[in-house]
C-alpha cells in the first residue's frame, strides 16, 4: 500500500499542476517527485498522468482518485486528534491576517494552546483573499479572515467569530493642516488608505462612501499596523479597524475622531472546508467566541 507521504506528494501534483512546484511546496526535486508518482502508477497499475515533451497532464482518470485520496489522508490525520481523548494535538496549519493577530485571536490562541499543551499550530501571515485559495486546495486547515464580499465555493464555509467597528485615526502631531470637523479631515487631509483590492478595503470604500465626501489619497497599503504607525508619525490620516489589544486612548501619538453614525464594521470569521481532519480544533476556536460573545451579553 502506498505510503502517507506518496499520496500527500500526489495531491501536491494535482494543487500545483506540475512536479516541479509541487516539488518546491514540498520539499522534493522535480526528479523525486517523479519518481514517486511513477511507483504510485505501478501499484495502482494504470497511468495517472499523460506526459508530454516538456509536462505532464493528469488525466479524467486520476482526477476521480482525488476525492478517495484526500479522503483516505484525512482519516489518517484524524488518528492523532483520536489518541488523545482528552485534549487537541498534532499539527494544525493555519492563516490568520496580521491585524487578527492583533487583535482578539491572539487572545483565544493564547487560550487554546495552554488548554492543549501538546497542539503544535503553525500560523502563516498574509491578506483574506490569498487565504481562500490555500484553504480551498488544502494547502491550509483553516484561516481567520474578513467576511468575504462575495460569495463561496460550495466546499468553504465561513463562520463569524467577531466584529470590530472601523474608525478613523489622527495623529497628534501631524505634518499638515488637520482641520477640526471629522468631514474636513476627510476631505483635505492626506489619507493612507488599505488597499482598495482587499476585503478591508472594500470596507474601507463603504466608510467614506457613507461619509459622502471626496478624500485625498496619499498612499494605499496592505498593512494595518504599517498605517497605523504612519499615522503616528504624521504622515496622514487613516480608517482601520479597531483592535481589540492596541491602546488607542494611551496612544500619545494619534488619537480616534468619534465618528459613531457612519456604522461601518469588519466581521473576522474563520475559513475552512466543510470536511476536514481539524475539525475538532477549528469548532475549539469557534466555541471559544460563542462563549465570550455570551459573557459580553
Amino acid at each position: 500500500m502506498s505510503s502517507i507521504r506518496i499520496m500527500k506528494t500526489f495531491l501536491a501534483v494535482v494543487r500545483h499542476g506540475s512536479f516541479a512546484r509541487a516539488g518546491k511546496h514540498i520539499g522534493l526535486t522535480p526528479a523525486a517527485v517523479g519518481l514517486q508518482m511513477r511507483a504510485l502508477e505501478e501499484e495502482l497499475r494504470c497511468r495517472l498522468f499523460d506526459r508530454g515533451p516538456s509536462n505532464v497532464v493528469l488525466n479524467p482518470a486520476a482526477r476521480a482518485m482525488v476525492p478517495q485520496f484526500e479522503e483516505i489522508i484525512r482519516r489518517y490525520e484524524s488518528l492523532s486528534g483520536a489518541a488523545d481523548s482528552h485534549g487537541l494535538s498534532g499539527a494544525v496549519v493555519m492563516g490568520a491576517l496580521v491585524s487578527a493577530l492583533m487583535g482578539r485571536f491572539s487572545d483565544a490562541l493564547w487560550m487554546i494552546k495552554q488548554q492543549h499543551p501538546n497542539l503544535d499550530v503553525r500560523l502563516f501571515a498574509g491578506l483574506s483573499n490569498d487565504f481562500m485559495f490555500k484553504v480551498e486546495q488544502g494547502e491550509l486547515d483553516a484561516a481567520v479572515v474578513t467576511q468575504p464580499p462575495r460569495a463561496l465555493a460550495r466546499n468553504i464555509i465561513w463562520t463569524k467569530l467577531y466584529s470590530e467597528p472601523l474608525i478613523l485615526i489622527v495623529p497628534r502631531r501631524p505634518h499638515f493642516d488637520l482641520p477640526k470637523q471629522p468631514r474636513d479631515m476627510l476631505r483635505h487631509a492626506p489619507l493612507l488608505r488599505f488597499d482598495s483590492n482587499t476585503w478591508t478595503g472594500v470596507l474601507v470604500e463603504e466608510f467614506i462612501r457613507r461619509c459622502d465626501v471626496q478624500v485625498r489619497v496619499d498612499m494605499e497599503l496592505n498593512s494595518v499596523e504599517a498605517i497605523i504607525e504612519l499615522v503616528r508619525q504624521g504622515m496622514g490620516i487613516s480608517i482601520v479597524p479597531r483592535l481589540a489589544n492596541v491602546d488607542w486612548h494611551r496612544d500619545h501619538a494619534l488619537h480616534i475622531v468619534d465618528m459613531p453614525k457612519i456604522g461601518v464594521h469588519r466581521n473576522v470569521g474563520l475559513i475552512e472546508r466543510r470536511e476536514h481532519a481539524r475539525m475538532r480544533f477549528t469548532d475549539v476556536i469557534k466555541a471559544y467566541f460563542d462563549a465570550d460573545a455570551q459573557i459580553k451579553f
